[in-house]
């Protein structure tokens, strides 16, 4: 009893996140379901996918579903980037196959802190969405008054309304040409002619120049003006989040994302863990030609090098692991150091600072 597609329309425009739901069973994009999405357009900026219910399905054909997705989704978003998909089962039953657990952890952190960050950005998001309408009514005053401009002022309006209205694309062309305005500025061509037939032309309002003068003023120096006062206001202003809800306790005690792996692993451990694999490193270390208990930079690097680990990361390794900043490594922080290139290697993140759990031993009153 209402136009559905309309009403999603009106919230689009309104909204700071839409989100698209798929199922990874049931892949097929019903024509309802895209006509939504095509509702949607002007607003790819805002939209995420979600994937769910991706437990459900073995890797290998999870790697073909999201293949398809993103097939699919190409047809019907017209956007020059690729729309950001997250994968994961986003309810609270246990993992169906839960081989996959790692990468639905680590989607799920993401989807929530692109939903947690959106206060961050929300007023500068209001300001596209004022320039975005200035520039429509910009447009749009061109349109009406090129309609009022060709209407007879006695004779043969009906015909001439019915000419107008069919050969609407080529006003556009026109106006796009004479005024140098990007054909994205344009309301849809379909839409704007089925609005027009209930019109009457006669009615419209001639240009007025000065009022236009001053959107043109608003865009060029209003808005760049209003730009630096939302950036400072943001900048003094504390990190606003989203908080409540599903959003916490997801980053708490052992449950938090990456809890225990890489650079985390033996973090509630009582030995350290270098301690681990530390006599098969003291064979290379010992292999190194140390003086007084440490090696140079220069004999670390033929070592390290050999992990094909670009120089970028070995330098932070570098940094990492020479706790007393003296350019050499003894024998405890070249474990630590060959410790975080394995990190590394597996895949993991390395961290910015070193945790407190990966200090050697004797190293924890230089710290201190």
């Amino acid at each position: 009893g209402y136009d559905f597609a309309a009403v999603l329309e009106w919230f689009a425009e309104r909204v700071d996140r839409i989100i698209l739901l798929f199922d990874a069973h049931k892949l097929d994009i019903s024509d309802e379901f895209s006509e939504v999405i095509k509702a949607l357009k002007n607003h790819e900026d805002k939209m995420r996918v979600v994937l769910n219910k991706a437990d459900q399905i073995e890797t290998q054909q999870l790697m073909r579903v999201y293949g398809a997705l993103m097939w699919s989704l190409g047809k019907i978003v017209n956007t020059p980037e690729v729309i950001r998909v997250y994968i994961g089962s986003f309810w609270s039953h246990p993992l169906l196959i839960p081989d996959n657990r790692k990468l639905f952890e680590a989607e799920e952190q993401d989807l929530f802190r692109d939903i947690q960050s959106l206060p961050r950005n929300a007023a500068l998001r209001k300001l596209n969405d004022l320039i975005k309408r200035a520039r429509l009514a910009k447009v749009h005053a061109y349109i009406i008054s090129s309609l009022k401009k060709e209407m007879p002022s006695v004779f043969g309006k009906d015909n001439k309304k019915k000419e107008l209205v069919n050969n609407l694309g080529d006003i556009y062309a026109r106006i796009e040409r004479e005024h140098q305005i990007s054909p994205g500025d344009f309301p849809n061509l379909r839409k704007m002619q089925d609005q027009l037939q209930a019109q009457d032309f006669s009615k419209f309002q001639p240009l007025k120049s000065k009022l236009l003068e001053t959107v043109e003023d608003m865009l060029a120096n209003d808005i760049a003006q209003l730009m630096v006062l939302v950036r400072q206001e943001e900048s003094q202003r504390p990190t606003q989040m989203v908080k409540g809800g599903a959003f916490e306790g997801t980053l708490h005690g052992p449950f938090g994302h990456g809890y225990g792996e890489g650079a985390g692993e033996g973090i509630d451990d009582a030995e350290w863990v270098v301690a681990r694999d530390k006599p098969m490193y003291d064979e290379i270390f010992y292999t190194l030609s140390p003086v007084d208990g440490k090696i140079t930079g220069a004999n670390a690097k033929k070592e390290m090098v050999r992990s094909k680990l670009p120089n970028t990361v070995l330098g932070k390794i570098w940094k990492l692991a020479d706790i007393d900043k003296d350019g050499m490594l003894d024998d405890e922080e070249f474990a630590l150091a060959n410790h975080l290139i394995k990190v590394k290697l597996e895949g993991h993140e390395l961290p910015n600072e070193l945790p407190s759990h990966l200090l050697p031993p004797s190293k924890r009153k230089i710290t201190e």
